[in-house]
């Protein structure tokens, strides 16, 4: 059906109806222009009229019209009917159900016409409230089966130009923008009661339920002439929807233009029974025995409505679904047939009830909701505790119902009226024009339902028939849909803004980078400048021409000399040039030759002086050579550390709980690459760590600056971790409306995010907004549920074998969680998965680091969180515990113990036994961890925090055992690089240096640093193989030179090679770097009083 809108030009425009009520009474004008492609329904045909029905009752007939040899009729034929709140028909007509067409053929039969329905279409007046107030359609024309047997092809045949003109808008645009159209659509009952059979009476099936409607009074929406399909066959997607029309001979007429049933995954819709374990029954419930209706009703909400509906929600979530079978009788043209009481309460039958959870449509953005509901017995007990109904809305509707059978209106389509007064029902007596033509083409089958009187306590008891719903698995398949949110959601512009309100505008930081080398082309930089200074004022008082021979004589070079000197003194250039070289000279004593202490003599000033002063006249000279004789300056060299170097660094540091080298470390990464975000990530949860939660606020808005837009691009990773922190950091400052702004926009940037659903759903619980923190939960299950198909599907198709644990599946999607810690740095590529996301890649250990401070002097436990899980709140704990989050990890630990059908899972008990780490309740920490080795005792997980609460307790020697079986299994645990740190230092305390060679070196060939490097040459020298332990150290100290532990063993080695100067010089840098190692300190000095060299005091 074409739709054309026009505005009228014939009067002029009238002002517009009030915002707050619609206009008394609007006439609404209805023409039917003409009829085309009639010929293609029959060849034959001659003369027709179109007749015009709305709401069952007949507008008009149409004079005869003859049809052209093409197939056209004009008829010209305008009927019309005002629309008005207290008349028979009002604005919820109009909403309804459309103006029906019928096309009849006029043949003249022995001086008699005889009328035959040719064709019907159906004209949608929704529009009339949208503010239209002129239409123009063209509608399709279906043919009329000539018998009940007739097979018709579904498509039109014919068309009608129809145009409708209304000379107000029936509603304002204010009132209709703060209405909302609610259309209910229910597709199916399936797995339906056995006894349901096509023998016997003609039965039919009727379900209902109750909308607000005009003030207090509830309005009944009915589903009527359900039909029982017995095919083997699933319903086709899509397909139509259907009017609830009952008047009607064409069925291609009752589908609704535009407007189909589409269908989708049952695993993503919202009701009951979308489970991967409801799959089997829903397949094969589809393909059985069911009742199919097809039908969806609309009903206008008024702005009244609306918040009534929100309030009732909020009242009470489940809403009644009431469907039962009846017997139907069709209308005699004499009086009703009077029923006996006894048949009377057999004519409604298999009474139930589905409960139907309305309150997705209260989460911001949510309009639609479509599921299974399962259908239980009605039982008013039930219902009243359920949905707090005090009675049956059959059971209302049983008199209505029967009454109307004496009026002219459909029952069950029009909008709720007070009872007739008497000289409406004297009206509705007088018999009418068209009254037997009406009974003809209005031939309607009609319910009888027993009396309320008599029916109400077989309603209140528990009805036998009703309960085989429950024993056959009924269930309904019902959509219900609002054309807007009753709770608007924010747009993505706004939450763009907001979030770049929430960030303050900060300079970029200046590169800071450190070192003897930067210190030195610092110098040269200066030089160079002021050489360049001092060469201005040469040409000022000289000029830049030479002599003619090009060359001066000595005396002419000491006068020029000696007048600069004299204009830069007088000038006071000689002091700024002074004052300029004074900052690059002293940076370079430091950096270069590690002074920043006072001398202890004043000789040992003078010679400090004497070789200071050489070096800078030297490289002076080499800054000169490089200005004058414009060499063109070598590019930069790489830096011999990467990120992925400096990330193992800090996370070491923070392991040694060394949290002054860790901070220098972070921020050397953020030095080294400003524009990338993972650094600034990784800097906010060491600040995490140290609970300076305002400093990690910094570094987590710093990381969303980089990218304002929050735009995807290829090159840099999703905001989304980004904003996940800053809503777990704002939660942490108690900034409730920054953090639901965050987390609202993860969601809306990454809807496919389990951690961000699951996040958002424990901050909404954390608000005591539990609507929306059902719906968050629901989100994350379902998409979680997804991926675990996908990859289960993945996985039989031969997509590769993957290490998982009891039955769950790791999930292929990009979530942050899902890479937080896959990430290995420094020589393990190969390790790495297929797509990486850089999100949190180097932050693995650091709740170890945690513990650690929560336990002075022992280091920390791994997370142990490795495996796959399959639930969301273990995926939420994995993630709070990486990024050092504890305090949401109870939260989400609760939940997940809430939601286990069964013991609770191996990693659970790891995660409980960290948090009680973290308390120092060491006890209870064993004990979960007992609990976690009953679960899974090849975890290597397991092993691993079990070792380390052992290291924590100071008995290395169960540490070393849970160590070594830690490391004995195929898979490796999470924070293997640390256990082998730990292992090989235990074999350095217990002496066993081969052990402990063997041990730093797989370190080192996993993660190479300074410390593996370190626990290597230490291991070596013990074993006296000198060469391989210099050459091991000579690694450690290319990698870090600052750690006095490095030099001293260097300064050991060098007294043991009897190279006198430079174990001189490694014992300074190991005095200057603070060397806290009190029994290697003395080693040393044995060492130099046993050869007489080696300290300068000597």
């Amino acid at each position: 059906m074409e739709v054309h809108t026009r505005k009228d030009s014939s009067a002029s425009p009238a002002a517009p109806p009030s915002d707050s009520q619609p206009p008394p009474v609007a006439p609404v004008q209805l023409t039917v222009v003409k009829a085309q492609g009639l010929r293609a329904i029959k060849s034959d045909i001659s003369a027709t009229l179109v007749r015009v029905e709305f709401k069952g009752s007949v507008l008009g007939d149409s004079s005869k019209a003859d049809v052209s040899p093409d197939g056209t009729a004009n008829y010209n034929f305008l009927s019309s009917f005002e629309c008005s709140s207290a008349g028979p028909i009002s604005l919820d007509d109009l909403v309804q159900q459309p103006v029906l067409l019928t096309v009849i053929e006029v043949v003249q039969k022995e001086k008699k016409q005889k009328t035959i329905p040719l064709g019907q279409a159906v004209v949608d007046l929704l529009p009339l409230l949208q503010g239209q107030c002129s239409l123009e359609v063209s509608a399709p024309l279906y043919a009329v089966p000539t018998s009940p047997s007739e097979s018709l092809h579904p498509e039109a045949k014919g068309g009608l130009e129809v145009t409708v003109f209304t000379p107000e808008p029936l509603l304002s645009e204010a009132h209709f923008a703060r209405g909302s159209l609610l259309s209910v659509t229910l597709e199916a009952a399936y797995s339906v009661p056995e006894a349901f059979a096509p023998a016997g009476p003609q039965q039919s099936y009727v379900a209902c339920l109750q909308v607000p409607g005009a003030g207090e009074q509830d309005f009944p929406l009915i589903f009527k002439n359900g039909i029982l399909n017995l095919g083997d066959e699933k319903e086709p997607l899509p397909r139509p929807k259907k009017w609830p029309l009952d008047t009607i001979l064409a069925p291609g007429a009752l589908s609704i233009p535009n407007s189909f049933i589409l269908g989708g995954p049952f695993e993503d819709e919202d009701g009951e029974l979308n489970r991967p374990e409801d799959k089997e029954f829903r397949t094969q419930a589809e393909s059985k025995k069911r009742i199919v209706w097809d039908v969806e009703r609309r009903w206008f909400l008024q702005p009244a409505a609306v918040l009534l509906l929100q309030q009732q929600i909020l009242e009470c979530r489940l809403w009644p679904v009431e469907v039962c079978r009846v017997v139907q009788a069709p209308t005699s043209k004499g009086k009703a047939n009077r029923v006996d009481k006894g048949d009377e309460d057999k004519q409604i039958s298999f009474h139930g009830v589905a409960y139907v959870n309305l309150m997705p449509l209260l989460c911001p953005g949510v309009s639609c909701i479509r599921g299974a509901f399962r259908v239980f017995g009605y039982q008013d007990s039930e219902v009243l505790e359920k949905t707090k109904r005090q009675h049956s809305v059959l059971q209302d509707l049983r008199t209505r119902l029967r009454l109307s059978k004496e009026g002219s209106w459909t029952p069950g389509i029009g909008s709720p009226r007070p009872a007739p007064s008497k000289a409406q029902k004297e009206d509705k007596e007088k018999p009418s024009r068209d009254k037997d033509s009406t009974r003809r083409m209005s031939n309607v089958t009609k319910i009888h339902l027993p009396d309320a009187a008599v029916e109400a306590d077989s309603v209140a008891s528990p009805s036998l028939d009703g309960q085989q719903y429950a024993e056959a698995g009924t269930f309904l398949l019902l959509e219900i849909k609002l054309d807007k949110a009753l709770v608007p959601k924010r747009s993505r512009e706004e939450l763009s803004r907001r979030i770049k309100e929430m960030i303050p505008a900060r300079p970029p930081l200046p590169p800071r980078t450190s070192g003897a080398k930067k210190a030195v082309e610092d110098y040269h930089k200066h030089i160079s400048s002021i050489a360049m200074s001092i060469l201005k004022e040469y040409h000022k008082l000289f000029g830049k021409q030479l002599p003619e021979h090009a060359a001066l004589d000595h005396q002419s070079l000491e006068e020029q000399k000696c007048q600069l000197n004299f204009e830069l003194n007088t000038s006071g250039h000689y002091f700024a040039f002074k004052e300029q070289l004074k900052y690059a000279v002293v940076k370079l004593v430091r950096e270069k030759y590690l002074r920043s202490t006072a001398f202890e003599s004043q000789e040992e000033l003078q010679a400090f002086l004497s070789e200071l002063y050489v070096y800078l006249v030297e490289q002076m000279h080499i800054a000169l050579n490089q200005l004058l004789f414009e060499e063109p300056s070598a590019p930069a060299p790489p830096s011999h550390t990467t990120q992925e170097q400096l990330c193992l660094f800090a996370r070491e540091a923070e392991f040694n709980k060394d949290y002054k080298l860790a901070s220098l470390y972070h921020q050397q990464r953020v030095a080294q690459d400003q524009h990338s975000i993972q650094p600034w990530l990784d800097y906010g949860i060491f600040y995490l760590l140290l609970q300076e939660t305002a400093r990690a606020q910094h570094c987590f808005q710093q990381a969303l600056s980089l990218d304002p837009n929050n735009i995807q691009r290829s090159d840099q990773p999703k905001p989304v971790p980004s904003l996940l922190l800053c809503g777990i950091v704002a939660v942490m400052l108690q900034h409730y409306e920054e953090a639901e702004i965050c987390f609202e926009d993860a969601c809306c940037l990454e809807p496919s995010s389990v951690l961000a659903w699951t996040l958002s759903g424990l901050f909404y619980e954390l608000q005591t907004n539990d609507i929306q923190a059902e719906m968050a939960f629901r989100e994350a299950k379902k998409l979680l549920q997804a991926q675990q198909r996908s990859s289960s599907e993945a996985a039989e198709g031969g997509g590769g074998q993957k290490d998982v644990s009891a039955g769950c599946v790791s999930s292929p999607s990009p979530d942050p969680e899902e890479h937080v810690s896959e990430r290995v740095p420094d020589g393990s590529a190969d390790k790495q998965p297929e797509v990486v996301e850089p999100v949190l890649a180097c932050v693995a250990p650091k709740e170890e680091a945690i513990a650690a401070e929560a336990a002075p002097g022992a280091p920390a436990p791994g997370s142990g969180l490795g495996q796959p899980h399959c639930s969301i709140f273990m995926k939420a704990v994995e993630f709070l515990l990486k990024v050092n989050a504890v305090q949401l990890v109870h939260r989400a630990l609760a939940h997940e113990l809430l939601s286990l059908q069964g013991a609770p899972s191996c990693a659970y008990y790891l995660a409980l036994a960290q948090t009680y780490l973290l308390k120092e309740d060491l006890p209870s920490c064993e004990q979960s961890l007992s609990e976690a080795t009953k679960m899974d005792p090849i975890d290597p997980n397991v092993w691993a925090q079990k070792g380390h609460l052992s290291y924590l307790r100071k008995d290395f020697g169960k540490a070393k055992e849970c160590y070594e079986r830690a490391t004995s299994f195929p898979r490796d645990a999470e924070d293997v690089h640390f256990i082998w740190l730990r292992l090989g230092s235990i074999y350095l305390q217990e002496k066993e240096y081969s052990r402990a060679k063997q041990t730093y070196l797989l370190a080192c060939q996993s993660s190479a640093s300074c410390l593996t490097w370190l626990g290597v040459g230490i291991a070596c020298y013990r074993l006296e193989e000198m060469v391989e332990a210099e050459d091991a150290l000579s690694e450690a100290n290319a990698l870090n030179n600052t750690n006095a532990e490095v030099w001293g063993y260097l300064a050991l080695i060098c007294l043991r090679g009897g190279r006198e100067l430079e174990a001189e010089q490694c014992y300074k840098y190991t005095l200057k770097l603070g060397l806290s190692n009190d029994a290697l300190l003395r080693e040393i000095h044995d060492a130099q009083q046993r050869l007489g060299f080696g300290n300068p005091a000597f």
